[in-house]
């Protein structure tokens, strides 16, 4: 898969609705930060909203509705661009289905149920306050509304940092910042309007264009091989992160199951795929970058790296160049470094 095709769609399923801004806020420290953060997690997780809210990243801004809806074990979600191509994302159960009016093209992916869009927050232990530190809880009115400020900062070149504005009233989070290292703001969700109804009908569900038309792509999650598969690993990763999953997927423009990794240090994660390298098509390599998302590829023995994550760009260069085979290519296991 072309790199820059690979980063688009990443960047468009995640970063088009800033959902990492709303997930990346969850560490074990002062009481009373953590107390709001847990209440945003419960509200965003629980709770029915509809909402409009302002993307900014850079010198450009997009306006998004997002609905979401929970009954019982099953959750829903939509988000509609109200700005120009009119892109939709509309999850339900473990698929999503994104619609690119722009392109005439729609793919459907297969979720992990415990992975929704706007889903709990991660679970970090003690050990994780050493990449990052939490700040807040001081009161500051936006909106009208009185909210508590959250800021979480890393502490090291490896991952960035939030800033996140809690609603007393909803524990909602009305406004999200996601910073660089020296406080820069990278990327901004501001809310302009949020309710929290009772009942949500399906209707609401409904894409808006009618996509009959359209080129329909699919990539299934877990493929099937008779093969024994090749078994990629990170002989060192950046301080904090840890392997938190590994699987084969079918991507739109790979003829063969793409393996991929995931590594997370439980707020920031970056995504590892690696494909046998096609003798009729230049290998990419090198850095690439989309809003706040990175992106680095590199030929490790005839296959194509690929990192891509919510990072810095020294993170997924780091990960990339240290991602090797262990088994299936003939290849001794290669030891760790410590």
């Amino acid at each position: 898969m072309r790199l820059d095709r690979l980063l688009a769609v990443r960047h468009r399923r995640a970063r088009f609705a800033a959902i990492s801004l709303l997930l990346g806020a969850g560490v074990v420290l002062g009481a009373e930060p953590k107390e709001w953060l847990e209440r945003m997690n419960h509200a965003l997780t629980t709770r029915n909203y509809v909402g409009v809210f302002t993307h900014v990243r850079g010198d450009r801004a997009e306006t998004l509705r997002i609905i979401h809806r929970v009954r019982g074990n099953d959750v829903s979600e939509r988000l509609l661009s109200l700005d120009g191509s009119g892109r939709e994302f509309i999850r339900e159960g473990d698929e999503l289905t994104c619609y690119f009016p722009d392109k005439r093209t729609v793919l459907v992916e297969r979720r992990s149920p415990d992975g929704p869009l706007l889903g709990a927050l991660p679970s970090i232990g003690d050990d994780d306050s050493l990449v990052y530190e939490i700040r807040g809880g001081e009161r500051e009115r936006l909106l009208g509304r009185t909210t508590r400020v959250v800021a979480l900062h890393p502490r090291d070149e490896y991952r960035y940092g939030y800033r996140l504005w809690i609603d007393e009233e909803t524990s909602m989070p009305l406004k999200t910042q996601l910073c660089d290292q020296s406080g820069q703001v990278i990327e901004q969700i501001l809310f302009s309007n949020i309710d929290l109804p009772g009942r949500i009908p399906d209707s609401m569900f409904k894409p808006q264009i009618d996509a009959s038309t359209y080129r329909w792509l699919r990539a299934e999650r877990q493929v099937a091989s008779t093969a024994t598969p090749a078994l990629w690993e990170a002989m060192r990763l950046p301080p904090g992160f840890r392997m938190a999953n590994r699987s084969a997927q079918s991507l739109p423009g790979s003829s063969e199951p793409v393996a991929h990794l995931v590594f997370t240090d439980g707020i920031a994660s970056v995504s590892v795929f690696v494909e046998a390298r096609k003798t009729d098509v230049p290998p990419e390599q090198g850095p690439a970058r989309v809003g706040s998302s990175s992106a680095f590829s590199t030929m490790v023995d005839g296959h194509q790296v690929t990192a891509v994550g919510e990072v810095p760009p020294n993170t997924v260069q780091f990960i990339a160049t240290q991602v090797k085979a262990t088994r299936g290519l003939g290849l001794a296991p290669a030891p760790r470094s410590k």
